[in-house]
């Protein structure tokens, strides 16, 4: 599968945005999707999960509430909702794919999506 994140760009603290992560090739709805960012000079982390048919999400701690993770398999599109932004989510988004949902290691990445949040 082949994984596109897209949505991303400068907004003001406070102000909210919508990623996309667009698949194609192999059956979307057989995977699960996991959202992540990397800002400059820290590691990757993990944001969300959800599992194959959306029944299930995961969140870490720090979006919890702020952020919402989605699916649409007809439109084979995950999304990431996130309200309230704040200078420090800052980063490159990327959304991934992997047949396990909350899988330790995603076998599938998309190109990211850069989120700048201005103070």
């Amino acid at each position: 599968v082949q994984l596109q994140a897209s949505g991303g760009g400068l907004v003001q603290a406070g102000d909210s945005l919508r990623l996309s992560c667009a698949a194609s090739g192999r059956s979307f709805s057989s995977y699960a999707v996991g959202w992540f960012r990397q800002a400059p000079g820290k590691e990757r982390q993990f944001l969300a999960s959800i599992s194959y048919n959306g029944g299930s999400t995961y969140y870490e701690d720090s979006v919890k509430g702020r952020f919402t993770i989605s699916r649409d398999n007809v439109q084979n599109t995950a999304y990431l909702q996130m309200n309230n932004l704040k200078p420090e989510d800052t980063a490159v988004y990327y959304c991934a794919a992997d047949p396990i949902y909350r899988s330790s290691r995603y076998d599938y990445w998309g190109r990211g999506t850069q989120v700048t949040v201005s103070s």
